[in-house]
């Protein structure tokens, strides 16, 4: 009986880059380059530094937006074969991401269930793009996620399930924190061999099946 699950994120794990900062480089001014180093030397929340980002777009340039993430966007080698995986070994798979709803379901769309998809939205009904956190954090945790993953782990995995993180960046740090297991690349790998986090490093989706069929209690 499988006692499995996980929560894998999405920008820079599932595609290859992360796709804010690449809207960001392409379309923002200047002032979006000091948002990010604030969100990354943690003087402001990611919520807060995301949420201030979107706010220099204006919701017009909406289409432009999404289809220079849908021409450049790609995804990490072998996601369709791991998707295919947990469906045949009957383990729940919950993407959830700190991205944005209006490029997150486009890239997936046709390889996931959005109802398996947790991650930020988006409102163009004003001037300028405004983010939304429907996923925010609940009464355990002040970091002010923005998309709260340790919340979402909680709410979705039960105690007897093995919980698997797989991730890359200091958004996934705190759900690794609550894993089991992580599988991880780039910041993420960094900081589980510096916290002695139980943890194998991926490259594509083929290395995370092997790692995942290796994994037990």
């Amino acid at each position: 009986m499988n006692n499995k699950a996980i929560i894998c994120d999405f920008d820079g794990t599932i595609t290859e880059t992360d796709n804010i900062i690449a809207i960001m480089k392409q379309f923002a001014p200047p002032e979006w380059d000091g948002l990010k180093k604030d969100v990354l030397s943690q003087e402001i929340s990611v919520r807060e530094g995301v949420g201030n980002m979107f706010q220099l777009l204006p919701s017009s340039i909406k289409k432009d937006i999404v289809q220079f993430i849908l021409d450049h966007a790609e995804i990490r080698p072998g996601f369709k074969e791991f998707v295919q995986y947990t469906k045949e070994k009957n383990i729940p798979l919950y993407i959830v991401s700190g991205g944005i709803d209006f490029f997150v379901y486009p890239i997936l769309e046709g390889l996931i269930d959005e109802g398996q998809i947790y991650c930020n939205k988006a409102d163009f009904s004003n001037e300028m793009i405004t983010i939304e956190w429907p996923h925010s954090c609940d009464h355990t945790c002040d970091n002010d996620c923005g998309c709260c993953k340790p919340s979402l782990i909680k709410n979705l995995t039960s105690k007897d399930q093995l919980k698997i993180v797989i991730g890359d960046s200091i958004t996934d740090l705190q759900a690794a924190k609550l894993a089991d297991f992580v599988i991880a690349r780039d910041f993420l790998l960094e900081k589980c061999e510096e916290l002695h986090l139980p943890h194998k490093p991926f490259t594509t989706f083929y290395d995370v099946i092997e790692i995942i069929e290796g994994v037990s209690v």
